[in-house]
C-alpha cells in the first residue's frame, strides 16, 4: 500500500456523558473508545495523527505512545478545521484515512478495503444504509455518482428521505484533501467548517468519488451519551461471543456472556450464563465454568470445572482441580492438578499441592501446602500480626482438624495431625499429632426454678 496517515478526530468533550473524562476515554470492554480505533488501525498505517482538545493532557497520559502525532484543536469550528490542523504533518504523496475517536467497532478488513478504493480513485467513503437516519449527513447521488453530503440540519425535505447515510469516515488522496479543505467555508447553519463539503467540491471538480456500503451497522455507530455506549457494549459482546461460539467455545447464553479482555480456550469448553472475563485468561481443555463466575489475568488447565459464584484472579489453576461454588482464588494463588478448593473457602498469595483438598469455610493465606493435604472446615492460616505479613507451610500428607487456627510463621511437618478445634503456635514436626485445647468440662446443670 502508499503511504497512508491516519487521522483520528478525538477533540469532542462529550458534554452528553456528564463525565469528566473526555468522550474517547470512556470505557468499552476494559478499553478506551479511543484505544479501540487505535488497534483496528495500528496496522494499516504508517503514522498516526491524533487531533485533541478537551483534557488533551489526560487523553495523551492514557494511550502513552511517543509515536503518535497529538495535533490541538485550540478551537472547536467543525470537523474540516479539525482536519486543517493535522494537515501540515501529512506527506502530499500520501493517503489520508479520517476516522472518528467515539466510532469504536469499526473493522481493519473495512478500513483496508476503503484504502484499496482510494488507490483506484483518489476519494472513498464509507456510508451505510439505515432505516432510521435521523441525525446523519445524506449521501447525494447524481446517476449513482456521489455528488455531494448534505448534513441534517441543512438537507430539504426530500433529502431527508434519503437512507443512505455518511458515516464520517473516508480515505482520500492528502493532496486533494489539502486542496479542497482551502475551497470550504462555514456558511451552513452550524457555522462550522464541515468535512463533508470537500466531497461536492470534488464532485464539481469531476472526479470520482467512490463508495463502500458497511456491511455491518453496527462497526459505524458512534457513541455520545451513557445510553447509548451500554447499546454498543452489548453489541461487541454478543459479537464477540459469536466469534468464540463459531471457534468451539460453548456458551449457554451468548447474550449473558461478557468478556472484557482477551479469552483463549481449547476443545470442549462450557461456559454457563453471567460469567464476566476480565483481563487475560487462558482456558484449557475440557474446562467448564458454570453460572455467576468472575475470572481475571488466570491460566487454567485441563478438565477444570468452577462451580457457581466464584471469583478468580491473578492464579494458575492445575489440571483437574474442582472450585466452589462462592470461592475467592486472589492474585498469585497456584493451585496444582487435582486438588479441590470447596464451598466459601479464600485463598490468597498460596500454592496448594497436588490432590489437596480444601473443602469448605477456610482461608488459606501467604502459605505453601504440599500434596495430598486435607483442610478441615473452618481453618484459618493466621497470617497477619498488625504489621507484617507471615508464611505458613503445610507438608504433604498432613491433616488439620477443623476449626483449628495456625498462627504464622508456622511449619506443619510432614504427614502431622492437628487435632480439630486447636489453637497452634508453635510448628509441629513430621508424624506428630498436635492439639491445642483447654480441658473439657461436664458440669451438672442445674435449672432456674
Amino acid at each position: 500500500m502508499n503511504n497512508i496517515h491516519a487521522i483520528i478526530l478525538a477533540a469532542g468533550k462529550g458534554t452528553r456523558m456528564n463525565s469528566t473524562k473526555p468522550k474517547v476515554l470512556q470505557i468499552l470492554s476494559n478499553n478506551t473508545l479511543l484505544e479501540h480505533v487505535l488497534s483496528q488501525v495500528k496496522t494499516l498505517c504508517n503514522k498516526i495523527h491524533i487531533a485533541y482538545g478537551f483534557e488533551g493532557k489526560q487523553v495523551q497520559q492514557k494511550i502513552n505512545n511517543p509515536s503518535i502525532n497529538w495535533v490541538k484543536q485550540v478551537k472547536q469550528l467543525g470537523t474540516g478545521h479539525a482536519v486543517a490542523q493535522v494537515m501540515p504533518y501529512i506527506e502530499g504523496n500520501s493517503i489520508s484515512l479520517i476516522l472518528y475517536g467515539d466510532v469504536p467497532l469499526i473493522k481493519r478488513s473495512t478500513l483496508y478495503d476503503l484504502i484499496n478504493k482510494t488507490q483506484q480513485s483518489g476519494i472513498a467513503l464509507l456510508s451505510v444504509i439505515l432505516n432510521n437516519p435521523t441525525g446523519y449527513g445524506r449521501i447525494i447521488r447524481n446517476n449513482k455518482q456521489i455528488q455531494a453530503i448534505v448534513e441534517q440540519k441543512d438537507a430539504s425535505n426530500m433529502q431527508l428521505n434519503i437512507n443512505e447515510v455518511n458515516t464520517g469516515i473516508m480515505a482520500i488522496n492528502s493532496q486533494l484533501l489539502k486542496q479542497y479543505l482551502n475551497e470550504i467555508d462555514s456558511r451552513n447553519t452550524q457555522g462550522e467548517l464541515y468535512l463533508t463539503d470537500i466531497i461536492a467540491c470534488a464532485a464539481a471538480d469531476k472526479k470520482t468519488i467512490s463508495s463502500i456500503i458497511s456491511k455491518n451497522k453496527f462497526e459505524v455507530l458512534g457513541v455520545n451519551d451513557k445510553v447509548q455506549l451500554a447499546e454498543l457494549e452489548r453489541l461487541f459482546q454478543k459479537d464477540q461471543a459469536i466469534q468464540f461460539m463459531k471457534q468451539g467455545l460453548g456458551l449457554k447464553d451468548p447474550t449473558r456472556f461478557d468478556c472484557r479482555g482477551t479469552l483463549t480456550f481449547g476443545q470442549n469448553c462450557e461456559i454457563d450464563v453471567n460469567t464476566l472475563i476480565k483481563g487475560k485468561v487462558a482456558l484449557g481443555n475440557s474446562t467448564t465454568i458454570e453460572p455467576n463466575c468472575i475470572i481475571k489475568n488466570t491460566i487454567i488447565g485441563n478438565h477444570v470445572s468452577i462451580f457457581p459464584n466464584c471469583v478468580i484472579e491473578d492464579a494458575v489453576i492445575g489440571e483437574g482441580v474442582t472450585i466452589g461454588p462462592f470461592v475467592h482464588i486472589r492474585p498469585q494463588t497456584h493451585i496444582q492438578t487435582h486438588a479441590k478448593i470447596g464451598n466459601f473457602v479464600e485463598i490468597k498469595k498460596s500454592t496448594i499441592g497436588k490432590n489437596t483438598k480444601i473443602s469448605h469455610l477456610s482461608y488459606v493465606g501467604d502459605s505453601t501446602i504440599g500434596k495430598n493435604v486435607n483442610i478441615g472446615a473452618g481453618v484459618i492460616t493466621c497470617n497477619y500480626d498488625g504489621v507484617n505479613k507471615h508464611q505458613t507451610i503445610i507438608a504433604d500428607g498432613a491433616f488439620i482438624g477443623s476449626d483449628s487456627q495456625l498462627i504464622a510463621p508456622i511449619k506443619i511437618g510432614k504427614n502431622a495431625k492437628i487435632g480439630a478445634g486447636s489453637t497452634i503456635t508453635k510448628s509441629v514436626s513430621e508424624n506428630q499429632l498436635s492439639v491445642s485445647r483447654t480441658k473439657q468440662k461436664n458440669l451438672k446443670y442445674r435449672s432456674k426454678k
